[in-house]
């Protein structure tokens, strides 16, 4: 039967008004002498009022840009010398005039605003029972084919409409922070992979490094080697190698007084000189419970493409390095929301056509072998397939999102389901497209695409952000269960016949306060929750209903939690009972499993980290 997706009414679409200011360098180093020469020959009253009308004709489109006007006169005073002038003798607003002169604006999302992505906001504070705070990122195209990624925020409802906020015409670009430690065997590594591992250069180089070393350090033996060596063709290409790789770990940081909306990441490095690609960002909850965000982006400089990684915990501050590995190659990285079997899961696609797995024990290294999960099946995927996001983690197994490419150029998205616990099989595909273009979504930059980067589950359903035509973004939503009812089945494998429903939850808990907290985190996990306010009433519901799991307070009137867990063996009822209390002796927890129970959980608690235990005990008792 057909899918039925429900496209919403929110679109994005290019605005040549969002704007940045970059560092401008007319004509090189003569034409730049010049143009400071000009600047300095006018009069103190001239410059006043020259800079006083530029101030008020952008000081309105950009946060402080006198302090950018600033930055950008440093970076041309190493001319100063050899056109005799000295600096000291420069009055501020002089300063400040040169550096607006080596300034220009750059509408960073006037071509195309595609390619989105979608988690959710480390902020679910003071929402409403369904809801959750999203961040949609897009890559933004401007002049020059440049891309950058660019953010807007979100409130989910209960009925998946989504209310953006209407973003602030400001846009701020990141202070940059260049990291000064790096790992030597990460660097061979991606030399290696970068086919550049047989050179006397790279000994010369990198040999009497430590282990670890210092920016500065790669720097001095980098100069060392170019005022030792007669500079060839050939070494100079590793040499701007091992650059490539130094400049692409940084770190940047956003002021705390910018909106999400605001802020974007814009190529920082010469290894992302012409653009930033298809981030696909994903929430990944470590085995502990914390929360950090990634996404897998690739790098172009207009002849190499290079996978990198950004991590954050705030959407502030966000630390960038490139990802290592053979099979780190191509676009379409994108990883799991958690560890499997204790490693590190990516999906790829590193020939350019089919679908693959691989494992590793670090985030940014994945020099191990690569599954091929998925090639062309179907006639709407014969072209190539990709992935279009991180998988999401069902009851069934893990769900991903793909893409396909038929004839004439035309993309779909589709489904693949993976097993949990060995996520190298495939068991089910859908045969149809669960996404195509429709008549008004055809027409763009590329027609006939629809992509996507990322998508995430709310209340049962799937959120789907897509870029339509590689020019404007859209977004749907369709029934987490509707499509699972909808995938074939591998030959050999089969859907579980006690799957494909909501588990059941009995929560039972009598504080209000706690009660409503606990079951907004469980309602935000799909989960059918019943509430039982004492050990009685929850025995009053476990005659009545099967459940999957209890989660009990201890300290209750009536029947405790360990009494309800005591009553509960001696009816030999197989439900798994995880205890959640405030009671923090070791001697409380050990009692508590000593009774029976598979988890004790400490108040107050973290929402992930409830989730996930949650999740794994459920996963382990079917």
């Amino acid at each position: 039967m057909a899918i039925s997706i429900n496209r919403l009414d929110n679109h994005f679409h290019p605005d040549p008004k969002r704007v940045i200011v970059r560092f401008f360098m007319p004509g090189g180093e003569s034409r730049a002498k010049k143009i400071i020469n000009r600047v300095i020959a006018l009069s103190e009253n001239d410059a006043s009022q020259v800079l006083n009308q530029t101030l008020r004709d952008f000081s309105n489109r950009h946060r402080n840009i006198t302090r950018i006007f600033y930055k950008h006169y440093e970076r041309v005073t190493f001319l100063f010398d050899e056109l005799g002038h000295d600096p000291i003798h420069l009055s501020d607003e002089r300063k400040l005039l040169i550096g607006a002169y080596f300034t220009h604006e750059y509408s960073i999302e006037s071509a195309a605003f595609f390619n989105p992505s979608i988690v959710e906001d480390p902020d679910q504070s003071h929402l409403e029972s369904g809801q959750k705070r999203v961040i949609v990122s897009f890559r933004a195209t401007g002049e020059g084919h440049v891309s950058s990624i660019g953010f807007r925020g979100a409130i989910l409802d209960k009925d998946n409409k989504l209310e953006f906020k209407q973003p602030s015409r400001l846009v701020d670009v990141a202070e940059t922070i260049q990291l000064h430690e790096y790992q030597k065997k990460d660097f061979m590594n991606k030399l290696h992979d970068m086919k550049l591992n047989d050179t006397d250069v790279i000994e010369q180089v990198l040999s009497n490094l430590n282990d670890t070393f210092l920016f500065r350090e790669l720097l001095h033996n980098i100069n060392q080697f170019e005022n030792n060596n007669e500079i060839t063709v050939a070494n100079n290409k590793v040499l701007h190698a091992i650059k490539f790789i130094a400049n692409a770990q940084y770190e940047i940081a956003f002021s705390l007084d910018t909106a999400v909306s605001e802020r974007v990441i814009f190529p920082v490095t010469d290894a992302e000189s012409n653009g930033i690609e298809d981030a696909r960002f994903v929430k990944f909850t470590e085995d502990n419970g914390d929360v950090k965000y990634y996404a897998t982006y690739t790098a172009y400089n207009g002849f190499v493409i290079l996978p990198q990684l950004i991590e954050t915990t705030d959407f502030y501050t966000f630390k960038v390095m490139p990802i290592y590995g053979r099979n780190a190659q191509n676009k379409g990285m994108a990883l799991f929301p958690r560890k499997v079997n204790g490693q590190y899961a990516m999906l790829s696609r590193h020939d350019g056509e089919n679908n693959y797995i691989m494992f590793s024990d670090q985030i940014n290294n994945w020099d191990g072998e690569a599954t091929m999960i998925q090639e062309p099946e179907f006639p709407w995927e014969f072209v190539q397939l990709g992935n279009s996001g991180s998988p999401i983690e069902t009851s069934e197994g893990w769900l991903v999102i793909t893409h396909g490419v038929g004839a004439v150029r035309r993309y779909v998205l589709g489904a693949i389901l993976l097993d949990l616990n060995d996520p190298t099989k495939v068991l089910a595909t859908l045969k149809n497209p669960l996404l195509s273009a429709n008549e008004t979504e055809r027409e763009g930059y590329v027609p006939n695409v629809v992509y996507s980067c990322g998508s995430i589950l709310h209340n049962g359903n799937i959120i789907i952000p897509y870029a339509m035509s590689d020019t404007s973004s859209g977004f749907a939503y369709v029934a987490l269960q509707e499509v699972l009812d909808n995938l074939s089945y591998k030959e050999g494998e089969q859907r579980p016949a006690n799957i494909g429903g909501k588990k059941k939850i009995l929560l039972v808990e009598d504080d209000k306060v706690s009660a409503s907290i606990l079951h907004k985190i469980l309602d935000e996990e799909g989960y059918d929750i019943f509430h039982a306010k004492d050990g009685l009433q929850a025995l009053h519901e476990l005659n009545k209903t099967e459940f999957d799991l209890i989660l009990s307070d201890i300290r209750m009137p009536n029947l405790d939690g360990y009494q309800l867990l005591a009553l509960i063996k001696e009816q030999t009822l197989k439900i798994p009972v995880v205890f959640i209390s405030t009671f923090s002796s070791v001697e409380d927890e050990i009692k508590g499993l000593e009774l029976g129970a598979v988890e004790y959980i400490r108040k107050p608690v973290k929402s992930d980290v409830l989730k996930l235990r949650l999740k794994n005990i459920l996963l382990q008792t079917g």
